[in-house]
């Protein structure tokens, strides 16, 4: 059975790399983005999403930089800036401190008729998507999951169930 899924995966794979209409930009997946296997510049480094009045979330996320974040930055901060009908016209990513992020919200600046809201977020490349309202434009923190001796990670279920599912089948 193992050799048949295989043998399909073989099948159809090429057929979905040089598939011009399935391989393009706007097919991008940034939520599946790794970063590369390069060494971190420090122990519990990061990367984040990093771009300076991007016109969208699209060309921010798609030119974004690739760069370790520094010691100093323990979040990844979006701002958006947007029109009273919700079209982006700017938006910044960056590595950001604990004193950054204490400005997370909306605020609608009346002179331009354009609202901003930031949003800040704790792991890798946690800065996918920009805020757009008061219910995400907030800090997003990640909670560590140890165990009470605090050295060994728990296991979900779900992981659990599919190492099973593989060593039966």
């Amino acid at each position: 059975m193992l050799l048949f899924y295989h043998l399909l995966v073989g099948a159809f794979l090429p057929l979905v790399l040089f598939s011009g209409n399935w391989v393009s930009a706007k097919n991008i997946n940034f939520y599946n983005v790794r970063p590369p296997l390069d060494p971190t510049p420090f122990p519990n480094s990061f990367k984040c999403f990093t771009c300076d009045n991007a016109v969208d979330n699209y060309n921010c996320n798609r030119w974004a930089e690739d760069r370790w974040c520094p010691e100093s930055a323990q979040y990844c901060l979006t701002v958006h800036l947007f029109t009273d009908h919700g079209k982006s016209t700017s938006v910044t990513k960056k590595c950001a401190t604990g004193d950054e992020c204490h400005f997370v919200g909306c605020h609608h600046h009346r002179e331009s008729g354009h609202t901003e809201c930031v949003s800040c977020c704790e792991g890798m490349i946690c800065n996918v998507e920009i805020p757009t309202n008061h219910t995400n434009a907030v800090l997003a923190v990640l909670h560590a999951r140890r165990t009470s001796d605090g050295s060994r990670r728990t296991v979900s279920i779900a992981v659990l169930v599919s190492v099973m599912a593989i060593a039966l089948s």
